[in-house]
């Protein structure tokens, strides 16, 4: 895994380089005229970097970091930047390939790997629960959001069930 993403980290390189290109293609006052035009792919570099991140430290990249990885900016006041939606929604992306992770964790063996993804994304869930979405694309990608945490427990719950959960809860150990 560590090799994969220090590969990973290299593309990065070409990317800030296209990022820097697509900055002189417009004015920089136009950002919003024209951010239908890269939204999408700015929201899967986003989960690719978030993804990374996690891989290598299993913590959720801030937006910052995101921005600097991709060489933008992280404040709109500075031109061309990473915009907060399209952050939210690398991070929900992030949270439906975490799901599919735990699922292939265990057949691969790796019966730890789902408790530590379900900590992180039910962690992950309550922070989303804070935020007043409206009745848009983030809000229906929010509700997706409820099926992985779904799809997560029910991993935890098969491996609790057949006994292969070899870590003890917290707060257990002899404690009285």
């Amino acid at each position: 895994v560590p090799k994969k993403c220090q590969k990973a980290r290299e593309h990065f390189g070409t990317v800030r380089t296209q990022m820097e290109s697509l900055k002189t293609k417009f004015p920089s006052d136009q950002y919003y005229r024209f951010h239908e035009h890269w939204r999408f792919v700015l929201q899967r570099l986003v989960f690719l970097a978030a993804f990374v991140v996690y891989l290598e430290s299993e913590t959720l990249v801030t937006r910052e970091a995101v921005a600097e990885i991709l060489g933008i900016e992280a404040d709109r006041e500075r031109g061309f930047h990473l915009d907060i939606e399209d952050y939210l929604s690398g991070v929900l992306t992030l949270a439906s390939e975490l799901a599919r992770l735990a699922v292939n964790s265990v057949t691969a063996g790796d019966y730890s790997r789902p408790l530590r993804i379900s900590t992180f994304i039910n962690e992950l869930d309550s922070g989303f629960r804070l935020l007043n979405l409206k009745n848009d694309s983030l809000r229906k990608r929010y509700d997706g959001l409820k099926y992985d945490v779904k799809k997560i427990e029910e991993v935890v719950y098969d491996l609790s069930i057949r006994g292969l959960n070899k870590e003890a809860p917290v707060g257990t150990g002899g404690e009285k």
